[in-house]
């Protein structure tokens, strides 16, 4: 197909005008891997503790996937400014299409285990966020880096539905081997992305790296700590749906469907209200509406008002893809992938411990890791309004 008719393809919608070709490529690719993705990932709490698993060892299994991922980014960002990014974001997805298979054949929580790491693995991360920082306009960086994301949480809108009634209908593994097939989709997808290569470093590029190296690290920890507090309450959503308000799969999966619909339609508006203003304006948006969204989740058990919750959850998923705008910005194409990879291992590492944490303390009393999302939150979104707008530039 020539660059012209694949252009008047996507002519009809308008979230697509910001990006180039081979975004809109990465746009399908997310589409398909995260519908594969969001079959099982919102209830995955569930199968694990199905396999026999109590609330500090559903802990134990995330908190493997996310010391997969806090291992990864720093090597895959080295490689990332040395060899084909398009090589290494297909690498990525083969290393994540196996997993499903793995967890379909678990007898017990710590078959999991392998599947996990290997879940958890972040390899492509850096050449993913350096591939999209490259190809965008430098003043459309926050919105093209949150329509990507969209295109991520909009393939969740239906799938965690979809998945829970297959799931209890027929079983998980069948759950499983729907995801395998999209992951490998959206791995077909990418092979039609153009190669692309960090460009040779300059005098100009090293100097503009120590000139801003100290807003990057500001950054750097602030994102850390926001994802210490979001990983510390998000894998126990689902058990207190389940356990607290005694509701079905189907009825979970319904509510996790409006929360990436909530997250499609509100990292939009939050990307381009950080192109129009400032980034840390934008992350003071996605903090406030995660606090209000918690404060309703455990004071409320009416399904509807349950529901609007779960949607302005949604605004919480816009960090990763602010981190990656703020990070995009800041860093010289030529070792952007490495500098990038320093803030996602921060703030991965720092999520590292959060969901064995957030286990523990769901164990004493199950409103405990919202209760102190809900303080942390509050903190952050303060701290977001006040000092990072006088540190960005």
């Amino acid at each position: 197909m020539s660059r012209f008719r694949f252009a008047n393809v996507f002519r009809f919608n308008f979230l697509l005008e910001n990006l180039n070709r081979d975004l809109k490529f990465l746009f399908l690719s997310n589409l398909a891997g995260s519908f594969g993705d969001g079959l099982y990932f919102y209830i995955l709490p569930l199968y694990i503790q199905g396999l026999g698993a109590q609330p500090a060892e559903v802990g134990v299994i995330f908190a493997i996937l996310g010391l997969a991922s806090a291992l990864t980014p720093i090597p895959g960002g080295f490689l990332a400014d040395r060899y084909d990014r398009k090589k290494l974001m297909i690498l990525a997805w083969l290393i994540w299409i196996p997993v499903p298979l793995i967890f379909s054949m678990a007898q017990n929580w710590s078959h999991l285990i392998p599947g996990s790491f290997l879940y958890g693995c972040f390899i492509g991360g850096p050449a993913s966020s350096a591939y999209i920082a490259t190809s965008a306009k430098k003043e459309e960086m926050a919105s093209t880096f949150t329509t990507l994301s969209a295109a991520w949480w909009f393939g969740y809108i239906f799938s965690p539905g979809i998945g829970g009634y297959i799931a209890t209908l027929f079983g998980m593994r069948l759950v499983f081997y729907l995801a395998f097939a999209l992951y490998t989709l959206a791995t077909v997808f990418i092979l039609f992305v153009r190669s692309q290569y960090a460009t040779k470093p300059s005098m100009s590029s090293s100097f503009s790296v120590s000139f801003r190296k100290r807003e990057l690290l500001i950054w750097s920890s602030f994102f850390a700590a926001i994802f210490f507090v979001l990983s510390q309450f998000r894998p126990y959503v689902t058990l207190f749906l389940k356990g607290v308000y005694t509701l079905s799969e189907f009825q979970i999966g319904v509510l996790g469907s409006v929360t990436f619909a909530g997250s499609t339609i509100l990292l939009l508006g939050i990307g381009k209200l950080g192109d129009k203003w400032k980034k840390s304006g934008a992350v003071f948006v996605s903090l406030l509406l995660t606090f209000i969204s918690i404060s309703m989740f455990i004071s409320f058990t009416d399904f509807s008002v349950l529901a609007l919750a779960s949607f302005v959850m949604g605004g919480s998923f816009a960090v990763w893809s602010l981190m990656s705008a703020v990070t995009g910005s800041l860093t010289p194409e030529a070792t952007r992938g490495r500098w990038m990879a320093v803030a996602q291992t921060a703030s991965l590492v720092a999520a590292f411990p959060a969901p064995y944490i957030g286990g523990v303390v769901y164990e004493a009393s199950p409103y405990n890791p919202f209760t102190a999302a809900i303080i942390a939150t509050l903190l952050l979104a303060v701290l977001a309004l006040i000092i990072l707008l006088k540190v960005e530039t």
